[in-house]
C-alpha cells in the first residue's frame, strides 16, 4: 500500500453513531441488513447496507454504536440509498465483525 500523509487520513470523516433500526435486504445480490444510524446533531440519521448478516440480526444491532465514515459520496444499492460505510474487520471467515466504541459515548463523536 502506498503511504498516506496525516492531511490526507484527517480528510476522512470517521464518526460513532446509535444504530436505531436494521431491517433485513433481500434485493442486494449479497446477503446483507439496511442499517438507520443516529449521529446526533447536524449529521442526524443515515442509512447504509452492511453485509452482517454471519454475526449479527437486525434485534442484536438496535442500540449498538458502531463506527462509520460519513463522508462519502453516497451510493445506490439495489434500489437503497446508502449513505455511510459502517466499519468493521473480517473474522477468521471473512464475515464482517463491527468496530466500536469501548465505552458508550456521545453519538457524531469524530475518531482522531
Amino acid at each position: 500500500m502506498d503511504p498516506i500523509s496525516f492531511d490526507e487520513f484527517e480528510k476522512v470523516d470517521i464518526r460513532v453513531g446509535t444504530i436505531i433500526d436494521a431491517q433485513p435486504f433481500p434485493e442486494a445480490r449479497k446477503p446483507s441488513l439496511q442499517l438507520w444510524v443516529d449521529f446526533g446533531g447536524d449529521l442526524g440519521v443515515k442509512k447504509s447496507s452492511a453485509q452482517l448478516t454471519v454475526h449479527y440480526n437486525t434485534e442484536r444491532l438496535i442500540g449498538r454504536q458502531v463506527m462509520a465514515v460519513v463522508n462519502f459520496p453516497p451510493r445506490r444499492i439495489a434500489g437503497f440509498d446508502s449513505e455511510v460505510l459502517v466499519l468493521g474487520v473480517p473474522d477468521e471467515n471473512g464475515a464482517v465483525v463491527l468496530l466500536k466504541p469501548d465505552l458508550k459515548v456521545p453519538d457524531g463523536g469524530k475518531l482522531f
